[in-house]
């Protein structure tokens, strides 16, 4: 029986192009070889698609982040699939392990629908509109989910006084960004605007929220046989310097740590779990998530954002949630590749 020709998409033009690579890295190594013939696919920063050879580190090396290189072979990739110089590389599935713009947020699913190749997560309209926290938020509070208190600023448009109700300390953060890029700590009026500023450099959307007091737990939620089923719920742990989950606490500085809580009230697991679900089904995804909560000091259990393309190397916390479940990083990549390729709901050619 021939193998399963799987496209691992990974770099992008968006500002997490070196976790994607990472990711894709982590993939490679753990996919069952036996069942998939694993074909690494690479978008540079500049757009341009190209076919990156396998022995290729797609990893942090003396803390040296990886990045797609310009030179390599180009594949054509549109609405007649994926080729170089007019051979169809015969792809059976993508799985795009892109995060956030121009991967994450429907585009490149928009891609896979046209071209009839299935691939793997969230559709097009889920993937794009948990990207846009903008419009995630208002559907989860119409599900009765708890969101912290903020307001979306657009850029050119906004005025203080959108800001003057909120409570200090805030967060300012990109509406459609990931991996905190963009994201800072505000406890002052006169850092507010500077950090407004630094936002907009990644979004024309940008959104101001009052920090929440408490901690900061996680929920991973996939498709087995079409039904979504959470993971156990794991615990952010900021060490060091940082005051928040930022870019260099989650990939260079080794300045967070897992834990799986025991502490927590009887019931709130299962309640976090539930509402994990919630959140998965109300933004109508498919194949995986990753759905972030705060736990408030005050006891209310208070969703931050779902991802659709969670960071997904061995040691992400995905992979870690599930593991703790006692599903292996390989067997999390084939329930994917096995979901994307039985989904009725995506690309009927």
């Amino acid at each position: 029986m021939s193998k399963i020709k799987v496209a691992l998409l990974c770099g992008g033009q968006s500002s997490e192009h070196e976790i994607s690579c990472i990711s894709a890295g982590g993939v490679l190594s753990a996919i069952d070889r036996e069942r998939f013939e694993p074909i690494v696919v690479g978008i540079t920063r500049t757009g341009k698609w190209v076919l990156v050879d396998q022995a290729t580190k797609l990893e942090i090396i003396a803390g040296k982040m990886p990045e797609i290189d310009e030179t390599l072979p180009a594949i054509t990739a549109d609405i007649h699939g994926f080729s170089i110089k007019g051979v169809a590389l015969n792809i059976d599935v993508v799985f795009p392990l892109l995060h956030g713009p121009y991967g994450e947020d429907g585009t490149v699913q928009g891609l896979c629908e046209m071209a009839g190749i299935r691939y793997v997560g969230s559709g097009v309209l889920a993937s794009a509109v948990a990207m846009d926290k903008s419009f995630a938020k208002p559907i989860f509070q119409a599900h009765g989910l708890k969101v912290a208190p903020g307001v979306v600023l657009q850029a050119r448009e906004w005025t203080a006084s959108q800001i003057e109700n909120l409570r200090y300390p805030l967060f300012v953060k990109p509406a459609r960004s990931g991996s905190s890029r963009g994201t800072t700590k505000v406890k002052s009026e006169p850092e507010l605007h500077r950090a407004i500023q630094h936002a907009f450099e990644f979004d024309t959307k940008v959104l101001v929220e009052e920090a929440i007091v408490g901690r900061e737990i996680e929920c991973g939620v996939l498709e087995f046989a079409g039904t979504a089923r959470p993971s156990p719920i794991g615990e952010i742990k900021i060490l060091g310097k940082h005051e928040f989950y930022d870019f260099e606490a989650k990939y260079l500085d080794d300045a967070t740590e897992v834990v799986f809580p025991t502490d927590l009230p009887i019931g709130l697991e299962q309640n976090i779990q539930d509402a994990a679900v919630l959140a998965f089904k109300a933004l109508g995804c498919e194949g995986l998530a990753r759905v972030d909560f705060f736990y408030s000091s005050d006891g209310e259990i208070i969703i931050n954002e779902i991802n659709t393309m969670p960071g997904f190397t061995k040691t992400s916390m995905f992979p870690k949630l599930w593991a703790r479940a006692g599903t292996a990083y390989p067997e999390v990549i084939t329930a994917l590749i096995n979901a994307a390729l039985t989904r009725s709901g995506h690309v009927t050619r």
